[in-house]
C-alpha cells in the first residue's frame, strides 16, 4: 500500500513524497483513512511506528476547508512534553508546505507575548501542553467554543505526568459534536476509562501488542554492582560501534553528574532534563541533532515521542522504576525500520523493577555476552556463608556466654556493623572476642544445644535476684541510720 491509496489530496502527498516517504507504516494505514472519514479512533501501537503522520496528515486535509477566527483554534492538539509538542509542530510545518495553514504553539518556559498575538490572529492547529493552555484559558485569552477537532497524544504519559484531571477539564470545554482521537503506546484502566467518557463510538486500532518492545532493538541486561556502574558505561561506549547514544537515568542529579563524568573522560556528550530552561534544552536537542555531540544523558523527558534519525544506541544507565518507561526509552532506536541496541544496568536492587519490565514485554531480556547472571552477587554470598560457618565450627561452649554479655556479636561483627571505635573497653571485648573465635576445637558443636546451655546457664551478678521486698542488707551498714531525728 501507498500513500497514494490512502485518499490524502494531491498537495498533501507532494509534501510527503518531497519528505522522503513513500509507504505508509501499519498504523497510518489503518488511522488516516478512519480520520478523514471523521470517526473517534483509539490508536494502540509502540513508540517509533509514525503515530504522529497518523494524525498529522489527515488533518492538514480536514483542514484545509474553512477559516480560522481569533482567540478560537480550530484543532487543539495535547502533547505531554514541550520536546514532544515542538516535534508534533515541526510535522504540521513539514507536511503543510502546500496548504494555507497558520499554527500555534503553547508551551512553558517561553513568554506569553507571541503566543497570544499568534492566538488573537486566528490559527487553524493550536498544539499545547496542558499546563500552559490551562494558564491561557484562565486569563481568557483562548476559547475553545470553536475546536472541532481534538487530539490526545501520548495517554499514558499524561497519566504517568499528572495530566488526566486537566485533560478531563479541557474536554469539558470543548464542543461536545467534535472528533475526538487518541494515540498511546499503551493502554491502562485510567486511559480506557478517559476513552469511554469522551470518545463516542470509537474506532480501536491496535498494531502492536500494548507494551511489547520494537523488534528491531537487540536488548541486553548488564548486571553490575552500583559502584561499577560508571566504568561498565565508558567500557561500553568504547567497544560499542557508536553513532548517537542517549543514556537515560531515574534522576536530575544523576543526569548532571553522569555528563559531566563523561565530558572529563572525553567524550562528546550532553544533557537534558526537567531542571532546565526550555531555550537550552532546544540548544541541547539540536547540538545532538547536528552531530556537535553523539552522547545525550537524558531523563525521562526525552524518553517520550523524541525522534532523532541514527540513534544506534540507549543505555539504561539506571533500570526505570515504571516499566512502561522502559518501552519508551529503547524506542528511541530502532525507529522507521532501522536496527538498534539497547542496553539495561541492573543492580541488585532492580531485581523488582526488571522482574516488572519483563512481565509488561512479555519477554526475559538477555543478559549481555554471555554474563553470568549475579556473578559478583554469587560470589559474595558464597564466601560469607562459608566464613561464617567456620567460625561457628571454632567457638566452644564456654564461648557463648561471653558473647551474649557483650550482645550475641562476635568483635568481627561488631567492626563490620560499626563506623568506628567507640571507646577502648569496646575495642579491648572486641580483641578478646576475635581471640576466642579462632580456638580450635576437635569437632563441631551441635548449634541448637549450644544455646540453650548459652541461655540455662546464669548470669554473674553481686547485685540480690530479690524484687526489694528483703529486709536483708549485705553491706555496712552506715552510722547515720543510728541517729534519731526524735531525740
Amino acid at each position: 500500500m501507498k500513500f497514494a491509496d490512502l485518499g490524502l489530496s494531491d498537495e498533501l502527498l507532494q509534501s510527503v513524497i518531497s519528505a522522503g516517504y513513500d509507504t505508509p507504516t501499519p498504523i497510518q494505514a489503518q488511522a488516516i483513512p478512519s480520520v478523514l472519514m471523521m470517526r473517534d479512533l483509539i490508536g494502540i501501537a509502540q513508540t517509533g511506528t509514525g503515530k504522529t503522520a497518523g494524525f498529522v496528515l489527515p488533518m492538514i486535509d480536514i483542514l484545509a476547508h474553512g477559516r480560522r477566527r481569533a482567540l478560537m483554534p480550530r484543532s487543539l492538539i495535547l502533547e505531554p512534553t514541550r520536546e514532544l509538542a515542538a516535534q508534533v509542530a515541526e510535522n504540521f510545518e513539514k507536511y503543510g508546505a502546500n496548504h494555507d495553514l497558520k499554527m500555534a504553539l503553547l508551551i512553558g518556559g517561553v513568554q506569553m507575548g507571541d503566543q497570544i498575538k499568534a492566538l488573537s490572529e486566528g490559527v487553524d492547529v493550536l498544539i499545547a501542553t496542558p499546563g500552559r493552555l490551562m494558564d491561557l484559558f484562565e486569563r481568557g485569552k483562548i476559547l475553545l467554543t470553536g475546536c472541532d477537532l481534538l487530539v490526545i497524544d501520548e495517554a499514558d504519559r499524561m497519566l504517568d505526568m499528572g495530566f488526566i484531571p486537566d485533560i478531563e477539564n479541557i474536554c469539558t470545554k470543548l464542543p461536545s459534536t467534535r472528533q475526538t482521537l487518541l494515540f498511546s503506546a499503551t493502554m491502562p484502566p485510567p486511559i480506557e476509562k478517559l476513552a469511554d467518557k469522551f470518545l463516542s463510538n470509537p474506532k480501536k486500532i491496535e498494531v502492536a501488542r500494548p507494551a511489547s518492545a520494537n523488534v528491531n532493538i537487540a536488548q541486553h541486561k548488564v548486571f553490575v554492582s552500583p559502584r561499577k556502574k560508571l566504568d561498565e558505561l565508558r567500557k561500553l561506549l568504547k567497544s560499542e560501534d557508536i553513532g548517537t547514544a542517549i543514556i537515560f537515568a531515574n534522576r536530575k542529579t544523576t543526569v548532571r553528574e553522569l555528563n559531566a563524568s563523561l565530558q572529563r573522560a572525553g567524550f562528546a556528550s550532553g544533557e537534558i532534563h526537567g531542571d532546565m530552561d526550555q531555550s537550552s534544552r532546544i540548544a541541547e536537542l539540536e547540538r545532538f541533532k547536528d552531530g556537535t555531540i553523539n552522547v545525550l544523558c537524558a531523563s525521562d523527558v526525552a524518553a517520550r515521542g523524541l525522534d532523532v534519525k541514527g540513534v544506534s544506541h540507549v543505555f539504561n544507565y539506571d533500570t526505570p522504576w515504571h516499566p512502561d518507561d522502559y518501552v519508551h526509552r529503547i524506542g528511541r532506536t530502532g525507529r522507521a525500520g532501522a536496527t538498534g541496541r539497547a542496553f539495561t544496568f541492573v543492580t541488585d536492587a532492580d531485581a523488582e523493577a526488571i522482574a516488572n519490565v519483563e512481565k509488561l514485554t512479555g519477554m526475559e531480556i538477555p543478559v549481555f555476552g554471555g554474563q553470568p547472571a549475579k556473578q559478583e552477587e554469587a560470589t559474595e554470598v558464597s564466601d560469607a556463608p562459608a566464613e561464617r560457618k567456620g567460625r561457628k565450627s571454632r567457638k566452644s561452649d564456654a564461648d557463648k556466654p561471653a558473647a551474649k554479655r557483650r550482645g550475641g556479636a562476635s568483635g568481627a561483627e561488631r567492626r563490620k556493623k560499626g563506623s568506628g571505635a567507640d571507646d577502648q573497653e569496646s575495642l579491648a571485648q572486641q580483641d578478646i572476642g576475635d581471640v576466642a573465635d579462632v580456638q580450635p576445637v576437635a569437632e563441631e558443636p551441635d548449634v541448637e544445644k549450644t544455646h540453650v546451655k548459652a541461655r540455662s546457664k546464669p548470669v554473674p551478678s553481686r547485685v540480690s535476684k530479690d524484687d526489694g521486698d528483703s529486709d536483708d542488707w549485705n553491706g555496712p551498714v552506715p552510722g547515720f541510720l543510728g541517729v534519731s531525728a526524735v531525740s
